[in-house]
């Protein structure tokens, strides 16, 4: 059964809590130290939406199976037109086509709004499944960034990869 995709509302956040703790106490794909409690989830959850930017869940037999949203990828002005993104599935649903769905949403909600580059920051280069994931969805790899982050007591790697949304860099964004 394909999951139900839609808008994350402030309901969800125990839900995007629970799946997210799991990512800071137990992997790499952040390099969080401490599990941020469900109202710091939900100050994020906010600045995100408040910025214009997409947040998604999905929902697989009446449950968050995980969530997706994309954010600004830096401050200054000229990067206004690339975002960041970031996926997670619970533990007990990866592999079943939850964070392929929400990849394609999110790309499809921000190439709608216009943005023209999407980056992916992912946590070590172990990570294949993410990797793999991004490249199917015409993600490229950009580079490495060797031991830039410390965490479960080792040097971290860092995988940058991007893909162009709507005409890229093709043509100039809009209004410009």
């Amino acid at each position: 059964m394909d999951p139900t995709l839609r808008n994350a509302t402030p309901d969800d956040v125990a839900a995007i809590t629970a799946i997210y703790a799991a990512e800071v106490r137990d992997f790499v794909n952040t390099y969080e130290y401490d599990v941020p409690d469900e109202a710091e989830m939900l100050r994020r959850m906010r600045g995100v939406l408040d910025a214009g930017y997409p947040y998604l869940v999905a929902e697989r037999d009446g449950r968050i199976a995980g969530y997706a949203y994309a954010s600004g990828y830096r401050a200054r002005a000229g990067y206004r037109f690339t975002v960041e993104n970031s996926v997670y599935v619970a533990a007990d649903q990866q592999g079943r086509g939850i964070g392929a769905a929400l990849l394609q949403r999110l790309i499809d909600e921000c190439a709608l709004r216009g943005y023209r580059q999407m980056i992916a920051v992912i946590g070590e280069p172990a990570n294949t499944a993410s990797i793999r994931l991004h490249e199917r969805f015409g993600f490229r790899m950009v580079g490495v960034f060797r031991g830039i982050a410390w965490k479960h007591g080792r040097w971290l790697d860092t995988v940058q990869m991007q893909r162009s949304l709507g005409d890229g860099d093709a043509a100039p964004p809009p209004n410009e």
